[in-house]
């Protein structure tokens, strides 16, 4: 009987061991599915370069909310269908912030698109003269996130002015922005070909679920010039 027992157990133990290690084999392929789920959404995102608020220099800007900007990263925006707008000079961290909340959210299973303002007009007029804007269109539609870097570092012309438009009101509470703008809020006629019909309609949708992120300070780019 003891014998028999003995037997018994080995199976079980056996038994046991097999239905570990199967577990592991399908937790490691869950693993490497949910990485190169992860690597194809970054690098669909078309970041520019990586970044994370570790990497962030909270003390060089000389005003931001930095328990604001923590917040951020929850990602409530893209839960529900947001904007923000970081608004800064040259330099200040702005496009740091926004690259890592893209990153983030690449993270937390959401499809992003990081484009600067001004290619995104350039690559919506050489689709509109090629007969391929609505495909282009939406390009900065799909996207649970698109992030508008530069907006007001170039004029735009009315056409440019327009295409934006199409795209910021085609994703009024259908898909979250994150913009970043060196002009306040009051400037951005001049941003759009001083067409105040337009940027007062735009910032009428832009701006009603909207949290707007001052940051102030000089050009961390430049912080070694300075030193000289």
């Amino acid at each position: 009987m003891a014998k028999d027992c003995d037997i018994l157990l080995g199976c079980e133990s056996d038994n046991l061991h097999h239905i570990q290690y199967l577990s592991e084999l399908v937790e490691q392929e869950s693993n490497l599915r949910r990485d190169r789920s992860i690597q194809r959404r970054i690098k669909q995102a078309r970041f520019p370069v990586i970044k994370t608020m570790d990497q962030f220099d909270w003390s060089w800007p000389k005003k931001i909310n930095q328990a604001q900007v923590k917040n951020l990263f929850r990602l409530k925006c893209i839960e529900e269908k947001s904007n923000i707008v970081l608004i800064g000079s040259v330099g200040v961290g702005k496009s740091h912030i926004a690259t890592a909340l893209g990153y983030q959210a690449c993270l937390k299973n959401h499809t992003v698109l990081f484009a600067s303002a001004i290619d995104a007009v350039n690559n919506l007029i050489a689709a509109q003269h090629t007969g391929r804007l609505k495909q282009e269109l939406k390009t900065y539609l799909k996207p649970s996130l698109l992030i508008m870097d530069e907006l007001g570092y170039l004029p735009i012309d009315k056409n440019g002015a327009d295409l934006l438009f199409q795209i910021i009101s085609e994703r009024y509470e259908r898909g979250a922005i994150v913009i970043t703008t060196n002009r306040v809020f009051k400037e951005w006629p001049e941003i759009f070909n001083n067409d105040s019909t337009l940027t007062s309609a735009l910032l009428d949708r832009l701006l009603h679920h909207t949290e707007a992120v001052v940051i102030e300070g000089d050009s961390y780019r430049m912080r070694k010039t300075a030193k000289e």
